[in-house]
């Protein structure tokens, strides 16, 4: 018996197509639930390497990228609307924009030799912007497209407290420059230490340690470093130190020894900063002038002309004036036991006379070389109940210590200001010691005065 195919002659073909469709239709039912379960995909992140990201270059207010820049330097009698017109502006307009200027900043605070900076938008007609900077701390901006960006902006200055230190090889500034530190500073390690360190003798091997406030212009740019917090002098197997304090009530407030005791002192050790002692107290001295042995009844201290001379003390002004080979001078008394003289001055400090009363410290003159001088210097004369002494041999009485209830306080700042030295150097003795050294003589002191 004879049965018919169940797939005619043209059936199998058009099976094979039915079955891949089934089969695509199946797999097509199965991605679509497995996308459907999974997590989408994060959306594609940018990288650097991917699309650099350029930061802007932002300075006086504006992307300086988007400008031509030139700077140029104002020439000796160039005025403000000199600079103007080379800018291309109108007569009227140079007037009306250093009138502007002037309104923001003293056209005299213009100086030859001095930058300032022309910015130009290739995009816009004639220069945009003059600015002028007569500080670090600030600029001055002219809006030259007429726009009211005119502006005077006082640029931000942070303070950060750091430590430094070094070794003196030949004279302090040498060794303080060369550690890459500022004159500036020198002269803020003086204000600390002046009344107990002789920068004047100082000697090889003498170290120093320093916290300081360190101050940037806009985080970048230095400036000039702001106060010394704590120093350390180290000479002959001695440490000297100098820390700033100022009590929560006020009563208190400047710079301290060790164990609190007020660095401050009747006397000065010199009336110059950066200077050196030229010639010392002598009663045998050769005169290089007179050509003959003559007395020296005084210490020379030379340094360039100009250099301001400063009372050593307090006291009132009883002479001023020229006289033979003292040249221009100032003589100061101080009590009724101490008198200072200062000789060969180029010229006095203006607003004083006989009968002024002068502070420590305050300028009262300037070095120069009138008299019998070979250079500028200052000779400085020391009077002691009216006879002239080597004012170096003199040891003054100290000052009274801050009172006992405000040492914690100091003694907790000064514990964290010796840490920060002690990470910049060693001290040459030891500290504990010192103060308990110290601590004893303050109780002995004490005492001596409690018997009177």
């Amino acid at each position: 018996m004879n049965s018919s195919p169940i797939i005619g002659k043209h059936g199998w073909p058009k099976l094979v197509a039915l079955s891949a469709l089934c089969l695509a239709l199946v797999a097509g039912i199965v991605v679509a639930s497995l996308t459907a379960m999974a997590t989408p995909p994060p959306a594609p992140a940018l990288t650097e390497a991917a699309f650099p990201m350029v930061k802007p270059n932002l300075r006086y207010g504006v992307a300086l990228d988007t400008f031509d820049v030139r700077i140029d330097t104002i020439q000796n009698g160039q005025t403000l609307s000199d600079l103007l017109s080379d800018q291309g502006l109108t007569g009227q307009q140079s007037f009306e924009y250093a009138n502007t200027f002037n309104g923001l900043l003293d056209v005299r605070n213009l100086r030859a030799g001095r930058a300032y900076t022309v910015l130009n938008n290739p995009k816009t007609e004639g220069p945009d912007y003059l600015i002028y900077q007569p500080s670090i701390y600030e600029f001055v901006k002219l809006d030259l497209q007429g726009q009211g960006g005119d502006e005077r902006v006082k640029l931000p200055v942070e303070t950060e407290i750091v430590s430094a230190g070094g070794t003196i090889e030949s004279n302090l500034w040498n060794a303080m420059t060369g550690a890459g530190m500022s004159i500036a500073l020198t002269d803020r390690m003086e204000d600390a230490l002046q009344w107990s360190v002789d920068f004047y003798h100082v000697q090889p091997d003498d170290a120093f340690q320093l916290v300081y406030e360190k101050k940037l212009v806009e985080g970048e740019v230095e400036a000039a470093p702001g106060m010394v917090k704590a120093a350390r002098y180290s000479s002959n197997g001695e440490d000297i130190y100098a820390f700033w304090y100022e009590s929560a009530d006020t009563t208190q407030s400047g710079y301290f020894g060790l164990n609190g005791e007020p660095m401050k002192s009747t006397f000065l050790k010199s009336p110059l900063r950066f200077s050196r002692m030229s010639s010392a107290f002598n009663r045998t001295r050769f005169h290089p002038v007179l050509k003959r042995v003559k007395p020296h009844l005084g210490t020379d201290y030379a340094a360039p002309r100009g250099t301001p001379i400063m009372s050593v003390a307090d006291g009132v002004i009883i002479e001023r004036g020229r006289r033979g080979g003292n040249g221009n001078f100032v003589k100061i008394k101080h009590n009724e036991t101490y008198t200072t003289q200062y000789l060969h001055m180029q010229k006095f400090e203006d607003g004083q006379r006989v009968g002024t009363r002068v502070r420590q410290g305050e300028t009262i003159g300037y070095v120069g070389s009138t008299g019998l001088a070979t250079g500028p210097h200052v000779c400085f004369r020391f009077w002691e109940k009216g006879r002239q002494v080597d004012h170096t041999k003199l040891r003054f009485p100290p000052a009274k210590t801050m009172p006992d209830t405000l040492m914690p306080g100091f003694i907790e700042q000064r514990d964290a200001y010796l840490e920060q030295l002690n990470a910049v150097g060693n001290p040459h003795q030891d500290t504990q010691q010192q103060i308990i050294d110290g601590l004893q003589r303050m109780e002995e002191m004490k005492g001596i005065g409690d018997a009177k």
